[in-house]
């Protein structure tokens, strides 16, 4: 199987993800929910969306178009642990190791296991022959090199087991919003969606802006009551009761709309329902205090006439193809290996 026959088997994908019945999207989703209730419906849809934008034809020929000669040497066997906080956010390691030509060897996350393997199905059903290139294990040993996500101390496990293979180990990550003061309702809602998709889960998600002044913050909560809906779901609601809990009892100064918590601090991963705050002067300034905490940060949101760079509102969780977690080349470092 050759390049273009994968390319076309991905792209094939994203037509079936699009061409889904109703009845075999509710099969689906309501499997994925069964398994981890913060996988809703509309958390699946928007997952499989992204795929789906993401793969099709023009972006991936634009994507793998800068490798050059992508076949390698001599294929190999690529262990792939895969995080679950959200849906289906193993799909681009996978795709990066069996378009390249190599062999992936995938530990699915129990809290997604449903999308991942209705999507491997899927691809095998397109392209019997990925049937090869893609094998679901619980035990990843002696692999050629490795693939692992998760939090700050799986970090360390997977540095003791795979630090002595050439691998990338992924570890806990957030986003940030960077706001003038002069954004309208409408960039302010479109952020609400950069907060509160998946429920905050993601590593793309927004836990924490940077504003010139408190007084923004009031429009911030007013625009973001569109999202008032998350309080329906029981373990948002469980969350945000627990950490509103937490704030009273230490008398912490913090604002609260009913379904946020908004809380000034210097740290930057917040908890579910709460979001952190913090005050810059100027942009000079914030620049050399987003350099001190880079490592820590996923993406920049905001409007990219104010801040050069940035992910524009709204857009967070919309990730080009050749947008990589934590900015690490996979495909790069897969050619590396021959």
């Amino acid at each position: 199987m050759n390049l273009s026959e994968r390319v076309s088997a991905f792209v094939q994908l994203g037509i079936l993800i699009k061409n889904l019945s109703e009845n075999e999207r509710e099969e689906l989703f309501w499997r994925a929910e069964n398994k981890n209730s913060w996988f809703t419906p509309s958390s699946c849809q928007s997952a499989l969306n992204g795929i789906a934008f993401m793969i099709a034809e023009e972006k991936l020929s634009k994507w793998l178009s800068v490798y050059g000669e992508i076949e390698p040497v001599s294929p190999k066997s690529i262990g792939i642990m895969m995080a679950g906080n959200i849906p289906a956010v193993g799909f681009h390691d996978l795709m990066a190791v069996v378009i390249s030509g190599n062999k992936a060897c995938v530990k699915l996350s129990s809290a997604d296991e449903v999308l991942m393997k209705w999507i491997i199905k899927s691809l095998i059903s397109i392209e019997p022959r990925f049937a090869e290139l893609v094998e679901i294990e619980e035990m990843l040993k002696t692999k050629d090199a490795y693939i692992a996500t998760g939090s700050d101390n799986s970090a360390r496990y997977f540095n003791y087991y795979f630090g002595k293979y050439p691998s990338i180990i992924r570890r806990n990550r957030t986003s940030v919003a960077v706001l003038s003061g002069n954004e309208s309702t409408q960039e302010l809602q479109a952020l609400g969606k950069d907060i509160f998709q998946y429920f905050g889960l993601g590593c793309r998600n927004v836990s924490k802006i940077f504003i010139k002044s408190k007084d923004q913050l009031q429009h911030l909560l007013d625009s973001l009551e569109v999202f008032s809906g998350v309080m329906n779901h029981h373990k948002y609601l469980n969350n945000y009761d627990y950490n509103k809990s937490i704030l009273l009892v230490n008398r912490e100064d913090h604002l609260d709309n009913g379904f946020l918590l908004v809380r000034e601090t210097k740290e930057l991963v917040s908890p579910i329902a709460v979001l952190f705050y913090e005050i810059y002067s100027d942009l000079a300034q914030l620049q050399i205090r987003l350099e001190e905490i880079k490592e820590n940060i996923q993406c920049i949101v905001s409007n990219p006439e104010y801040f050069e760079g940035a992910v524009p509102f709204g857009g967070a969780q919309e990730p080009e193809v050749w947008d990589y977690a934590d900015g690490e080349d996979t495909v790069r470092f897969l050619q590396g290996l021959n």
